[in-house]
């Protein structure tokens, strides 16, 4: 389930010891949520690599998802098909709008440190934009989420360390925190229960009043740890930039 490159033993190595240690490990997988209804977030999007579910993402425009930068890091993404409208990944679903990768626009990725854990994927096509497929919400440039607002994560990641991926789309009810958290994220927890959002399924979004104010990005201390905070690359910090790449490349869409 993870998409590090690499032999398996290495690949786990990183996630192992964050757990162990504490320190930041690739997001996320759902942990103690419930089934979303079909197609109540058209918005959410799966990134598939030979067939097989490996990260979420979020469309913003008819020919661009957005996801987290390390989720595409090191690998070649003409190989990532977008699967718009899905819901239950092991049925063979008429809603579905499958796209490849025509481009990807990062902005300051840094892999060590998972700052900048955006990237915007320009699609070999544009989406039909219906019931089952749609465009979200992004925040204004620097609109901040306060302390205590409630949130919506979701993801068809596994529903914890050793537990199967579910085929239907999860979703949990979050809290925002600022305690434990990075200045440089946006951080949710689970009050009161274990949890949260876990390893291979990263940059599924953050739903806060209705607008995608976050991309799943990393843990600290194992699945819903119930102590660290889950982090999010905070959208409303890259508003500005989000704009000014689609900006750039409708104009070239519409010279036919």
């Amino acid at each position: 389930m993870t998409h590090h490159q690499g032999p398996p033993g290495l690949a786990l190595a990183p996630l192992l010891l964050a757990a162990l240690l504490g320190g930041p490990a690739l997001a996320s997988e759902i942990v103690g949520g419930r089934p979303a209804q079909p197609h109540a977030w058209p918005f959410m999007v799966s990134l598939q690599r030979r067939g097989g579910h490996f990260c979420g993402a979020t469309l913003i425009a008819p020919n661009f998802v957005m996801s987290a930068a390390h989720c595409v890091n090191n690998f070649n993404f003409q190989t990532v098909r977008v699967v718009l409208g899905a819901h239950n990944l092991a049925q063979r679903e008429s809603s579905r709008q499958t796209f490849g990768v025509r481009r990807i626009f990062e902005n300051g990725f840094n892999p060590t440190s998972l700052r900048n854990d955006i990237v915007l994927l320009q699609l070999n096509g544009s989406a039909a934009l219906n019931a089952n497929v749609r465009v979200a919400q992004l925040p204004a440039q620097d609109q901040s989420v306060p302390a205590g607002t409630r949130c919506l994560a979701m993801g068809w990641g596994r529903l914890g360390d050793n537990r199967p991926t579910p085929s239907v789309l999860q979703q949990l009810n979050v809290t925002v925190v600022t305690s434990l958290c990075p200045r440089t994220n946006l951080c949710t927890l689970v009050r009161r229960r274990r949890a949260g959002i876990c390893f291979g399924d990263s940059g599924g979004p953050l739903l806060c009043n209705g607008v995608v104010h976050g991309i799943d990005s990393y843990i600290r201390g194992g699945c819903g740890s119930g102590f660290y905070p889950d982090a999010f690359a905070p959208v409303a910090q890259y508003a500005d930039w989000i704009s000014s790449v689609l900006r750039r490349v409708a104009p070239a869409c519409q010279t036919h």
